[in-house]
């Protein structure tokens, strides 16, 4: 991993910058859940992972309270991820359909996956200070991955707060509504599709299915050439 990246992650991984935040991930990572009680769980802020060459940001907005919180690695041991990774790994984006925990071989192909917040907030509602903080680490990410030309926004509140940033670092006065396949061009000439999110309420419901998420993959490879 090249200096940088591993310079930013540590600072990621060490941050206390949100009290509320922090003091959120502690609770979780020591009352635990039921399944996962005789687990040592990750309760830190999680950093990104995947290729530094990387063409494709898939971005959510929060690791899951047990998911990426308890295994360290977003959207890994949860069922969102569950969804996402067999659709990556239908569309040759990633070399297997599962994310367990963060040994368990998963290699992303020319793909960045993270966060616009790097620590879960309660009930999924960062607070504009805390939303203020991580985004220098998200502009770290877009900065650091010079390749990088297509992000996926996974749901409304990680597209929203992807374009908050944006705005705040452009002075945006474009309209970006959140309609799932819509592309839109950023300042900085990437593209950004919005994709809705991969949940189990969202797949339950038939908001999104597989075959609809594997689709805007292929497209987002297509824009992005690999």
């Amino acid at each position: 991993m090249d200096i940088k990246f591993k310079k930013l992650n540590k600072t990621i991984i060490k941050c206390k910058r949100c009290p509320r935040l922090n003091k959120f991930i502690n609770k979780i990572a020591q009352e635990k859940r039921p399944q996962n009680i005789n687990e040592k769980y990750w309760g830190k802020p999680v950093a990104g992972f995947g290729k530094e060459n990387a063409k494709l940001m898939i971005l959510g907005l929060a690791p899951a309270a047990h998911g990426g919180t308890r295994t360290g690695r977003a959207f890994t041991g949860d069922k969102s991820g569950d969804v996402l990774f067999d659709c990556l790994y239908s569309v040759k984006i990633s070399n297997q359909n599962f994310s367990t925990h963060l040994h368990d071989g998963l290699n992303l192909n020319k793909t960045y996956v993270t966060n616009v917040l790097k620590c879960v907030p309660p009930e999924d509602k960062p607070k504009i200070d805390e939303l203020k903080n991580c985004s220098n680490y998200f502009n770290s990410e877009i900065n650091y991955l010079k390749n990088l030309k297509v992000i996926v926004a996974l749901g409304k509140i990680a597209f929203d707060n992807c374009v908050k940033i944006y705005k705040s670092r452009y002075g945006l006065n474009s309209k970006f509504l959140f309609i799932h396949g819509k592309e839109y061009l950023l300042p900085d000439n990437k593209i950004l599709i919005a994709c809705y999110h991969p949940s189990p309420r969202n797949i339950n419901t038939k908001v999104v299915t597989k075959k609809m998420i594997c689709s805007l993959f292929l497209k987002a490879k297509k824009i992005a050439r690999f």
